[in-house]
């Protein structure tokens, strides 16, 4: 990203500042001086509030440089994935914040630590009219209420591949909740509904039919996995250009998944 001169707002960047100076989710003082530090950004308020600590140091960074690259230097390094091991809740949050802001220049910063190219967000308007429709199709449709919270502006602001990333995502998370299990992926699949000793039972599996459906309906829930988290084809799946079909075939392939796993029975 560094070959393109990035010019953000001042209200771009004071956004992008209270997110990562944030008291709840944020970095510490102590983080942002030395991150600061790393990339050469000189810290000239730093008996500041973080956010205004940050600010500052942009600002005079700017004057000085002459465009906003740096910004991203920081991002990504404040971002770098393996200072959040154990914290994933905290790190997605981040990163959901700030893709909100990023998209008005075209980026997104995804789990993979790097930025991706992706459709620019002209107005905050235009997400939340891609928010309602999308709401509204779920609801006429009849589709799980529990997709209903992955159709809000936030999520797409970018494009529709956020909130279809997010809904799959939360098809791991309902099986965690009713097994207990912290796995992810095929691994949790394949334990929560694999055939040899299942966690989980969407029918009696006691026919060669009733294995069969157990069977196809775990392979269902890693394909669909798969197609957003195959770490051969991650960075290509995250600049996915996903249109609101794509996103609407997907949502009710997530929708019957929902369903079944909600009225599945531990064995």
């Amino acid at each position: 990203m560094g070959d393109i001169e990035r010019h953000f707002s001042e209200g771009q960047i004071e956004k992008i500042c209270k997110i990562i100076g944030d008291t709840d989710f944020g970095l510490t003082g102590s983080q942002i001086g030395h991150l600061l530090l790393s990339i050469n950004i000189k810290d000239i308020s730093p008996d500041t509030t973080k956010w205004k600590r940050l600010f500052d140091a942009f600002a005079h960074a700017h004057n000085e440089k002459g465009n906003d690259n740096f910004i991203l230097r920081f991002i990504s390094k404040a971002l770098e994935p393996s200072r959040f091991i154990g914290e994933s809740a905290r790190y997605n949050h981040l990163i959901s914040e700030l893709n909100t802001v990023l998209s008005f220049m075209g980026l997104s910063f995804n789990e993979d630590g790097r930025f991706h190219t992706v459709k620019q967000s002209i107005t905050l308007s235009e997400a939340e009219q891609r928010a309602t429709d999308l709401r509204k199709i779920c609801i006429d449709r009849g589709f799980h209420p529990e997709l209903l919270k992955y159709c809000e502006s936030e999520l797409l602001t970018n494009n529709y591949f956020h909130a279809v990333f997010e809904a799959v995502k939360g098809i791991s998370s309902l099986i965690r909740v009713k097994t207990n299990l912290f796995s992810d992926g095929n691994e949790l699949y394949d334990t929560a509904f694999g055939i040899q000793a299942p966690l989980l039972l969407i029918n009696s599996l006691q026919t060669e039919s009733e294995k069969s459906e157990q069977k196809g309906f775990c392979n269902l829930l890693k394909g669909l996995f798969g197609t957003f988290r195959n770490p051969t084809a991650h960075a290509a799946k995250i600049e996915w250009p996903m249109d609101k079909q794509d996103a609407l075939d997907l949502f009710a392939i997530a929708s019957y998944c929902y369903r079944r796993i909600e009225k599945s029975t531990l064995k």
